[in-house]
């Protein structure tokens, strides 16, 4: 079935497309973002060179708030779970793992599928 056949489905499509496109771009940016703070959190006590830490910390953290709100976005949007929402959420606090759901999610929310 098309859009122009259900249109419901079309508003909903119209509605989740856009926090899709953001949620994606963040959590590619805060996921590649926590590799580096990890990097920099083993330069600073594995070398005592605090200069990368200092950047990077704030910046992800920054970074991290902004991938909060475009999530719950999302959630809202897409009617997520509380559960499924706050799992998500988590993913953004642990190495690699942001990818990971990134891929779930996406697949999730253009199948119409709730979390």
């Amino acid at each position: 079935m098309t859009d122009e056949e259900n249109p419901a489905q079309a508003v909903a499509a119209k509605g989740t497309r856009g926090a899709l496109a953001r949620y994606r771009v963040l959590a590619y940016v805060v996921g590649v973002g926590l590799l580096a703070l990890v990097a920099a959190m083993v330069l600073k006590y594995g070398f005592d060179n605090t200069a990368p830490l200092a950047v990077v910390g704030p910046a992800h953290g920054f970074l991290y708030m902004v991938y909060l709100v475009f999530t719950f976005d999302l959630a809202l949007k897409s009617r997520w779970s509380v559960k499924g929402t706050l799992l998500v959420l988590i993913a953004g606090m642990i190495p690699f793992v942001s990818f990971v759901v990134e891929r779930k999610v996406t697949h999730k929310v253009r199948a119409g599928e709730k979390l």
